[in-house]
């Protein structure tokens, strides 16, 4: 490939707002701003709310692909966020700390650490910040305090956002009817059914664990408000795209344009304003019996797919073989076929590896590819580059790294180098691990890794003193411990993987 040819696929995304895909430029050139919204921290991240951050993960190394460079925000929401998504309902954080007897800092604390151990574990890039609501306070306060002459009004409970003084209120969620409406908090006085809290007032006589001091009453702020305020603080408005799950596409992030009309003066001048660009959701991870949800307990979590023996980088994949914006159903079955792709791609690479002792292969410039890359690879770059640039098509762009992998006479080098960029973009870290580290011993395992590694020992002496009796003997002992004994393999040996559906 000479120098003067270059990757043309144009970036195309999705854009909620308007329900189109549409080429993406960048507010500042050469630099995108993306923020996410983060987890409420009062329970485990099930993985439902897990994919959204693989999505988000997604698009930034996309914009990285593509040659920008990312500021990427991520909050942490210790307080505000109701029990139900919809502004009603006790402060969750609040709610946990009461059922649990503990102090809600500790709460919080516990659960967000949990939640940065899930997103190293699935290989997403840390964000350039992580944001924490309760750090941010005084600037809500002074949010709320600007939009409140014109926007808001005062009840008993609290400082409410009228939703009819700025234009076109729930235009992202592509109208709002009275069934919706009626999800949000029923409280006496509102104005409108759709109208929202900015500030809840304590309830008098009662001392929460988390509030502050306002100009009305001691309380805490809303959810929504907490996501206007550290996305401008951070980020500026506007900024170019704002990520979510497709439930906050119905009622949070109107909330959040909402208040961001009336922060910023726009709502006349520049009806058109959001805060963000590009506001893109991604949709939801079924089950059997419907969507995921931490509310109707039982849920599942990375660390209890990690308990059973599942890599967490197979949830990846698993989420990469479907597009974003598609429902995707989760399943035993879905997991362990995504494992086993995951095995396949590790075991390729590590054979190419093996051929390439001493060849630098890691993080190849994409102008390097451009002028080094064998003639028969082109075409897999073009491909590769046309399906991420298309709104994020990733299981367009997987059968290309696995022919990458398989495509024979190419040198390896330059192969690996291909794989590489790949993976990059898609972040499963086949550039690093192994077989080895696939094979994680689930927690209900009766028998140490070195204590297989004896009785495999023992079968092999029996093997080659032609006792095949106790050779057949010990192998139907490890597998009566789920250990798969794989002969003739260089590993050896496997664990046997049992999963049952919403473990």
């Amino acid at each position: 490939m000479s120098d003067d040819q270059h990757i043309t696929a144009p970036l195309r995304l999705f854009n909620s707002l308007t329900r189109t895909i549409e080429p993406f430029a960048p507010i500042e050139d050469g630099h995108a701003r993306i923020y996410s919204c983060g987890p409420t921290v009062y329970n485990y991240a099930h993985l439902g709310n897990l994919r959204a951050y693989v999505f988000t993960d997604t698009l930034r190394r996309t914009l990285l692909w593509k040659g920008l460079s990312v500021t990427h925000i991520i909050n942490i929401t210790d307080v505000g966020h109701l029990t139900s998504d919809a502004d009603a309902g006790d402060d969750k954080m609040e709610a946990a700390a009461r059922a649990s007897a503990k102090s809600i800092w500790d709460i919080a604390a516990h659960y967000t650490q949990a939640f940065k151990q899930n997103i190293a574990d699935l290989n997403i890039l840390s964000p350039s910040e992580w944001t924490v609501a309760t750090d941010y306070v005084p600037q809500m306060i002074e949010f709320a305090q600007k939009i409140a002459p014109t926007h808001c009004y005062e009840l008993e409970s609290g400082l409410y956002f009228d939703s009819s003084t700025v234009p076109d209120y729930g235009a992202l969620a592509g109208g709002r009817d009275d069934a919706a409406h009626a999800r949000i908090d029923p409280v006496a006085g509102k104005r409108n059914a759709s109208d929202f809290a900015i500030w809840r007032k304590s309830p008098p006589g009662e001392q929460r664990q988390m509030e502050w001091d306002s100009p009305w009453g001691k309380g805490a702020p809303g959810w929504h408000l907490e996501c206007s305020v550290m996305s401008q603080a951070r980020l500026g408005h506007p900024f170019d795209i704002h990520t979510g799950g497709i439930d906050h596409r119905e009622i949070h992030h109107p909330n959040e344009i909402a208040q961001n009309q009336a922060y910023c003066g726009c709502t006349d001048a520049e009806p058109g304003f959001t805060g963000a660009r590009w506001w893109m959701h991604n949709n939801f991870l079924v089950d059997r019996s419907g969507k995921m949800s931490k509310s109707k307990g039982g849920f599942t979590t990375l660390f209890s797919l990690i308990d059973a023996g599942v890599h967490p980088l197979a949830y990846r994949l698993l989420c990469l073989g479907a597009h974003y914006r598609s429902e995707l159903e989760f399943s035993a079955e879905g997991v362990a076929a995504a494992l086993t792709r995951l095995k396949r791609l590790v075991m390729g690479v590590e054979g190419l590896k093996a051929r390439a002792e001493g060849v630098t292969w890691q993080s190849p410039r994409l102008d390097y590819l451009r002028a080094n890359l064998h003639p028969k690879l082109v075409p897999l770059l073009e491909q590769f580059d046309a399906a991420i640039a298309d709104d994020l098509m990733t299981p367009r762009a997987l059968p290309l790294l696995e022919e990458a992998i398989a495509i024979k006479k190419i040198p390896v080098d330059e192969k690996l180098c291909l794989i590489a960029a790949f993976d990059a973009a898609l972040g499963l870290n086949l550039m690093t691990l192994s077989r080895a580290d696939l094979r994680l011993q689930p927690k209900h395992a009766a028998i140490t890794p070195d204590a297989i590694e004896v009785e495999l020992e023992r079968r092999a002496a029996a093997r080659a003193d032609k006792d095949f009796a106790l050779s057949d003997e010990i192998r139907d002992a490890l597998v009566a411990q789920g250990v798969d004994v794989m002969d003739g393999d260089p590993l050896r040996w496997d664990w046997h993987l049992t999963l049952t559906q919403g473990s």
